[in-house]
């Protein structure tokens, strides 16, 4: 896949277009999804300055879910990771649940820290270094403690002409406190938004797969959803085998009430970022809290992998072939079976999960996925 931004005649594209280019910090690329989030949070209607605050803001938001939600690097040079967890935020059940849409209690629980040092160091470069290939031929002799002034400068001086995206609202780097967009690249986002928004993220995209190379799903990491899926047709699944066999939840040893279930994730939803059904077993709404988005304890693993096929067993002998076949897509896929119906075999079963687990726990754990959880009731 190869994004293109639309051409245009009022505004360089062409060097747009290189901004990304040799780029060793995600700084740049949340810099500018996060300028988009808030020009369109504003209509495309204001030449109003946006202060380098309200973009740091913006990044952090935009960098908290792939860090500290799904545990993303951002790479060894990266500091954005660093500036977070300096920070002592209050994260409310609807930023967790993915009710906070707008990002708007996120920013909110940013902005109400004390943030003015990580501004000011955050944007130390990126604010002026954005800009700079509008500005290639003038900037490319230059010692690099001239270039940030040089590029205010050139780009408060040949607003009009050169048109960069931006300009700064003052003269000299010490009183910079905001850019102000160019009236033409706001229509130009605006005419253009999803294409730049697509663009822009496929670039993110493929930055952060380079950095998290084994990390499953990168690309539904990146972004915070608009909403968790729906767990019915898995729900589903799990009721029509409780109806024909008691099962025990493997972590509590408690009965289950097909009524009441609450499917667990055995590897965190928020490590797989899917609700396959391999990786899905039904327990209790308490037990399920408490597991939370911990790896389980080892001492698990054999009564998860006998829960899975007991379910397999019963739903095969209680549905129709092709409602199996369908069900039971991602099993195959996934385990690597060669065969739907080895997915019946314990011992095939025991392999292929060991086979796919053991990897993707060792990789979490790394990731900073807290290990070894054990139901204490």
């Amino acid at each position: 896949m190869n994004q293109e931004l639309p051409l245009s005649e009022q505004v360089n594209v062409t060097v747009l277009s290189q901004t990304f280019n040799n780029i060793t910090n995600s700084y740049k690329y949340l810099y500018f999804l996060s300028i988009l989030d808030i020009i369109k949070r504003r209509n495309f209607d204001t030449l109003s300055p946006i202060s380098f605050r309200e973009i740091i803001v913006e990044m952090l938001a935009n960098a908290w879910y792939p860090h500290n939600y799904f545990k993303l690097s951002f790479g060894k040079q990266d500091q954005i990771a660093n500036k977070l967890d300096a920070l002592e935020l209050e994260i409310t059940e609807p930023i967790l649940k993915f009710r906070d849409t707008d990002k708007k209690l996120l920013r909110t629980a940013i902005n109400n820290q004390n943030i003015d040092d990580i501004v000011i160091s955050m944007n130390s470069y990126v604010s002026y270094r954005f800009i700079r290939p509008f500005f290639a031929q003038e900037t490319r002799k230059l010692k690099d403690y001239d270039v940030n002034q040089t590029i205010i400068n050139l780009a408060n001086n040949q607003f009009d002409s050169k048109k960069p995206l931006y300009c700064f609202n003052a003269e000299d780097q010490r009183n910079c406190t905001a850019i102000i967009l160019h009236p033409d690249w706001i229509q130009y986002l605006e005419e253009n938004y999803t294409i730049v928004r697509g663009w822009a993220s496929w670039e993110w995209l493929n930055y952060m797969q380079q950095r998290n190379p084994s990390t499953p799903n990168v690309v539904n990491k990146l972004f915070m959803p608009q909403e968790r899926d729906s767990l019915n047709n898995q729900t589903k699944y799990w009721k029509t085998i409780l109806e024909h066999r008691e099962i025990e939840c493997i972590y509590s040893k408690i009965k289950l009430d097909k009524k009441e279930i609450s499917l667990d994730h055995y590897l965190p939803w928020s490590f797989v970022a899917h609700d396959q059904l391999w990786n899905l077993i039904p327990t209790t709404k308490s037990v399920n809290s408490s597991k939370s988005n911990n790896l389980p304890s080892e001492k698990y693993f054999r009564d998860f992998v006998k829960l899975q096929h007991l379910g397999l067993t019963i739903y095969k002998q209680n549905v129709s072939q092709k409602i199996w076949s369908k069900d039971i897509e991602s099993f195959v896929a996934d385990l690597k079976v060669n065969q739907a119906d080895d997915l019946l075999n314990l011992e095939i079963l025991i392999n292929a999960y060991t086979t796919t687990l053991q990897p993707l726990i060792s990789l979490a754990t790394m990731q900073g996925f807290s290990p070894n959880w054990v139901y204490v009731g």
